[in-house]
């Protein structure tokens, strides 16, 4: 089993938090039979990345023999530095591909009240993002154009409560429906987005109800009817609908930098933990409506309950393309805006960050350079893991029955 030390400054990692004092097994058993499979997956990802758990690379200097085992990652978008990893290569992947032109970021929320019926019906989380493109496609529709839109399903408050809203990027403009132009000078309208956006939501989850699909918060269990689902669902008309909408902005690269922290890492940095004493963890978030850093302590426990809850499900696909992005369009239509933006567009292909060279653009150093006599390492077997299942293994891997370094 691993040793666990307690740290009271930044570098407090999230496997700390789950190994010690055996923090997450006691929760697992306390709630298995409501912990979905992918969130065992990913836990258990991140729980052994970077351990010879997962296998490793094994190097040999053919100078001096010098060898070196480097263990394999998780590739979990729960693990920090996996997650970090996918982010940057995410961002470079779309800043080399989508066009420089005028984008807007903007944020569709709803009432708190409505945000049970998302975690009691997981399915609903993949009919939402396709309803917020559509409010911005059917009003760029009337406005004679198609505009690219990308967009990111986001869970979580920065206090890491359940907060399910959409944050998505639009080109403002775009091809004209005859692919022949590019239209400009188009601002969206707040209250158009706005009661459009709340018309379709309320629409989904009466819809939804009257085909027996949806399964109802325990405060509602008393609506038996349509028409009574329909009455309690019309007090939202008249609540506050939040669709902010961002300046638009030529920096297509802060707008992709912005949206690439939702999507493929944990709903907390790291750094953001500032006291773990064993029973409490202590970490700060930016209030969003006072601009100001606050501190939070939770019960460890109730502290990993709020991070786990926000890992998807297996194969739910947290970034969408939509409009000319739209994966069956772009192969025809990002050609035809580059040449109307008079942008040229050399295509390369996806990047690939190696492990050797983020650490040699981070640390300046290479790491398959032989310490001893300078030669560089050469690859002398790939050790795959000596296992078949995750899952068979959890328990002893929430136990920390594993080797941490190799």
């Amino acid at each position: 089993m691993i040793n666990v030390e307690y740290v009271s400054s930044n570098g407090i990692k999230l496997r700390t938090l789950f190994l010690d004092n055996g923090n997450w097994w006691k929760l697992f058993v306390k709630y298995r039979h409501l912990i979905r499979l992918s969130i065992i997956i990913n836990v258990s990802k991140l729980l052994v990345c970077r351990t010879s758990f997962l296998g490793y690379h094994h190097f040999v200097c053919p100078t001096c023999s010098k060898s070196i085992k480097v263990p394999h990652t998780c590739k979990s978008r729960f693990c920090p530095s996996c997650g970090k990893k996918a982010t940057d290569i995410w961002i470079k992947n779309s800043f080399n591909t989508l066009p420089k032109t005028t984008w807007q970021h903007i944020t569709f929320t709803m009432p708190s009240e409505l945000w049970d019926f998302f975690w009691l019906n997981r399915y609903l989380m993949n009919l939402i993002p396709l309803i917020a493109a559509n409010v911005i496609k059917e009003w760029a529709k009337r406005k004679g154009f198609l505009p690219g839109i990308f967009l990111a399903i986001h869970t979580f408050g920065r206090d890491l409560k359940k907060n399910i809203h959409i944050h998505l990027s639009s080109t403002v403009g775009g091809l004209s429906l005859t692919y022949d132009s590019w239209i400009r000078g188009i601002y969206f309208y707040h209250e158009s987005l706005k009661n459009t956006w709340r018309y379709q939501i309320i629409a989904l989850l009466r819809e939804e109800f009257k085909n027996g699909r949806i399964t109802l918060p325990s405060s509602l269990k008393h609506i038996t009817s349509y028409n009574g689902f329909c009455s309690w669902t019309a007090q939202f008309y008249d609540k506050t609908w939040v669709v902010h909408l961002n300046e638009q902005s030529d920096n297509m690269k802060a707008n992709v930098e912005y949206l690439g922290k939702y999507l493929k890492r944990p709903p907390i940095g790291e750094t953001r933990i500032k006291l773990y004493d064993g029973n409490t963890v202590t970490f700060e978030y930016l209030d969003h409506y006072t601009n100001i850093k606050e501190i939070m302590a939770l019960p460890v426990l109730d502290f990993i309950e709020r991070l786990i809850c926000h890992i998807p499900d297996k194969n739910f696909r947290n970034i969408r393309y939509y409009g000319f992005l739209a994966n069956r369009l772009r192969g025809k239509l990002l050609p035809l805006v580059y040449k109307l933006l008079n942008v040229k567009h050399v295509i390369t292909s996806k990047v690939y960050l190696s492990w050797r060279t983020m650490i040699q653009t981070a640390y300046r150093y290479d790491p398959l350079r032989c310490p001893l006599c300078k030669s560089i390492l050469l690859l002398k077997a790939v050790v795959p893991p000596s296992y078949y299942s995750l899952v068979s293994k959890h328990e002893e891997i929430a136990h920390g029955y594993f080797p941490l370094l190799l």
